[in-house]
């Protein structure tokens, strides 16, 4: 449930309302998380310009891989407005049904290739807070991507923790993008946890 939510008639100054109509014209609807970062339009301004900066067409990171590191990230977060947004964009680009409902399970998954694997791992390693990178997942980056590369990605990375934790904490709700988006990780985590727990009792 939305912790916060922006009234209809919220002065909003123009350069944020041109960022919502393109919006409209390319999702057919404004983003609640808009409108939120909008009360603040500054740094909303700075951050849809740092978005299209990672989802330029001149990015180093191809368009499919730079979509399944934004739902992971998401999942992982716990984040149904993230998820719902860029597994619909991953459909766009190609994604198949069966490879983004396997997202979780990428590691042991057939659909996914070496390339995917490297940078999907290392997005967990950067994002779960019990981890952190190690030379392996570096060893396994530098097989696919240059040092330029891995720094997009990183970047990218951070830019979609720091957008999934905030729509997540503020309770931003899916807007029904994608009908099949996979479920977050942390309702994965409590599926595992019941399951174990049956386990135990039989």
């Amino acid at each position: 449930m939305a912790i916060i939510t922006t009234p209809e008639g919220h002065k909003f100054p123009w350069y944020v309302k041109l960022f919502f109509w393109n919006q409209k014209r390319k999702y057919g609807a404004i983003l609640e998380p808009a409108r939120l970062w909008g009360r603040s339009p500054k740094v909303f301004a700075a951050l849809a310009l740092l978005y299209g900066a990672f989802d330029r067409a001149s990015s180093p990171l191809a368009p499919v891989l730079r979509t399944l590191v934004t739902v992971r990230v998401s999942q992982i977060n716990g984040c149904p407005f993230c998820i719902d947004i860029n597994s619909a964009t991953a459909l766009k680009r190609g994604v198949t049904d069966d490879k983004l409902r396997t997202l979780a399970d990428y590691a042991v998954s057939d659909l996914y290739s070496d390339e995917e694997k490297a940078a999907l791992a290392y997005a967990e390693a950067v994002t779960y807070s019990d981890r952190q990178p190690a030379e392996e997942h570096f060893e396994a980056l530098r097989r696919y991507f240059d040092d330029d590369a891995i720094i997009e990605l990183t970047g990218l990375i951070g830019f979609q923790n720091m957008s999934s934790k905030f729509n997540a904490a503020l309770g931003v709700e899916p807007q029904g993008f994608c009908l099949i988006a996979p479920q977050p990780a942390v309702m994965e985590k409590q599926k595992k946890e019941v399951s174990d727990a049956t386990r135990s009792e039989e």
